[in-house]
């Protein structure tokens, strides 16, 4: 580890982190982000991400194999995006987020979920959590108005952001590579729909959302193979959009996981 220590919040380091933090611009031009807490370091280390600066509480007991700089609890306040985040953070490199980079499994069906222009961080954030818990194949964001190392991103997806393969392109792009593949579309939409459960998705699927507000644009729901919808049986007509999209994905491991029987089901 190495031995020195920070304790002016007018350091350049400091400053350039906190830069970070604030400043997609500035992540998109460097090729860097921060990642505060041990847990989604772990995960950023664990999913193949190169760490370039560590910075460790000069009170925490760090005992870890990277080298790290000690800063002060001063120092360490300005950095921190969040609270509690154990004492540590890091500056690691973005990894390539193109459609080419996008590997699909050949050997069973792949489970793609597609985001149009999904805008809160924090939504995205815990689509990419689930989307990892369910073993979703990859995430494709598609005109995205949040990029993918936004703090509040990688902290509601704990760590998911960092596991998940995922591309960011445009719609017609997307669309492009769904069909060149043979990925049915499944757009989630009230309007000219069917029940989503009455749909198989056990073959090469991607359930595709769009924004609270506006919903999908018209792109997208004429390159859909189907329109599906999940019930609203109270007086509201929406749901947070990741919640219904946690809905739409374990209905698809439901299906995936059993012999699929619905006598009415769409295939």
């Amino acid at each position: 580890m190495e031995e020195n220590s920070i304790t002016s919040v007018q350091n350049a380091r400091i400053k350039h982190v906190v830069a970070l933090q604030q400043k997609s611009s500035l992540r998109r031009e460097e090729g860097l982000f921060v990642v505060e807490g041990q847990r989604e370091i772990e995960h950023c280390m664990a999913c193949g991400y190169e760490i370039s600066e560590l910075f460790v509480l000069d009170t925490l007991d760090y005992t870890g194999s990277l080298p790290a700089t000690r800063v002060s609890p001063q120092v360490y306040e300005k950095m921190a995006y969040r609270g509690s985040t154990e004492g540590i953070i890091a500056v690691a490199r973005c990894k390539d987020h193109s459609l080419n980079s996008l590997l699909l499994p050949s050997s069973t069906p792949p489970l793609i979920v597609v985001l149009e222009s999904v805008e809160k961080p924090g939504n995205l954030g815990a689509i990419l959590r689930t989307a990892e818990a369910a073993g979703v194949d990859a995430v494709i964001v598609c005109d995205p108005l949040t990029d993918l190392y936004n703090p509040n991103l990688i902290r509601a997806s704990i760590g998911g952001v960092f596991c998940v393969p995922t591309a960011v392109c445009t719609s017609q792009e997307c669309i492009a590579f769904l069909k060149e593949r043979g990925v049915r579309i499944l757009t989630a939409q009230l309007q000219d729909s069917y029940e989503y459960y009455d749909y198989d998705m056990r073959q090469a699927t991607a359930i595709v959302m769009g924004t609270e507000s506006t919903g999908l644009t018209s792109q997208w729901r004429e390159a859909a193979d189907a329109h599906i919808r999940i019930p609203m049986l109270g007086r509201l007509d929406s749901l947070n959009v990741s919640v219904s999209a946690a809905i739409l994905m374990y209905e698809a491991v439901r299906q995936r996981n059993k012999v699929y029987q619905h006598p009415d089901a769409r295939m």
